[in-house]
């Protein structure tokens, strides 16, 4: 008799200014996981204690959803860190709490996971697979910084940036004490850590990604380009000049981060 194997997932997601739709949106997400075949949880990393993000959240008491927050807004490679080391599955995937990523393409990474025995998982706009829509100044950066990154680091991968990922938690434990990034570089450095660590199993996997504004707006401002060219710079400096991500010594020695936690029932 064959035993189908069976994981726990924890599902990160880190919020910023989100008070008018995290409570719709993460209702939305638990909807979908409710559908997958293990058992999970959600834990919302409030990204700065700046509106009702955090207070929306915990009176909606939406059950398997864990929250943390902190004063100060600190970024968001920094909230997705800390999720993650909160996180109790064998299993950790982050995703935006945007929505521009459609949550029904959980399944296919986790599938992608099973089926090519990965260490993670990456989202992909440029997959073949995936449908996206997003403005032509959008593609052109997408295109622009894929080289870039492929220049200075030749990690393997076409898409570093969007916003949904899943581990392997033996993986992480690996990777987190050795990140410093907090917040526009994470996503590259947790793959060119995992890489510099020897972690070759990493896989591309499709999803459908909706932007529908046709400037560049929000997240892709002038100044968040700048600070994704700036961190890239200094993430290459780490690691080609002072070789920081080699050395042993970085484990797990990393304080505590001061939370708010709440469990949600």
């Amino acid at each position: 008799m064959t035993v189908t194997p069976t994981h726990f997932l924890s599902l990160v997601i880190p919020a910023y200014r989100q008070e008018k739709t995290i409570v719709k949106n993460v209702k939305y997400i638990k909807k979908v996981l409710d559908t997958i075949r293990y058992d999970y949880e959600i834990i919302v990393v409030v990204d700065g204690m700046i509106d009702e993000t955090f207070e929306k959240l915990k009176k909606s008491k939406i059950p398997k959803v864990k929250i943390l927050s902190y004063k100060e807004n600190r970024g968001k490679s920094y909230a997705i860190r800390l999720g993650m080391h909160e996180a109790g599955g064998d299993y950790v995937m982050f995703m935006d709490s945007g929505m521009e990523i459609d949550p029904n393409g959980i399944s296919m990474l986790l599938e992608h996971m099973e089926w090519y025995e990965a260490d993670i998982i990456v989202g992909s706009k440029r997959h073949p697979a995936s449908r996206v829509n997003y403005s032509l100044q959008r593609k052109i950066l997408s295109l622009g910084y894929y080289i870039f990154v492929k220049l200075l680091f030749g990690v393997n991968v076409k898409d570093t940036q969007a916003g949904i990922k899943i581990f392997r938690k033996k993986v992480l434990e690996k990777i987190l004490p050795r990140l410093v990034e907090k917040k526009f570089a994470g996503d590259l450095e947790i793959l060119v850590v995992a890489n510099k660590l020897g972690f070759k199993r990493v896989f591309e996997a499709p999803i459908k990604l909706d932007y529908t504004f046709t400037a560049i707006t929000d997240a892709a401002t002038l100044e968040a380009i700048w600070g994704i060219f700036a961190d890239t710079i200094a993430l290459y400096y780490r690691s080609n000049f002072l070789r920081y991500y080699d050395k042993k010594r970085r484990q797990a020695t990393s304080a505590k981060i001061p939370s708010k936690r709440l469990n949600s029932k």
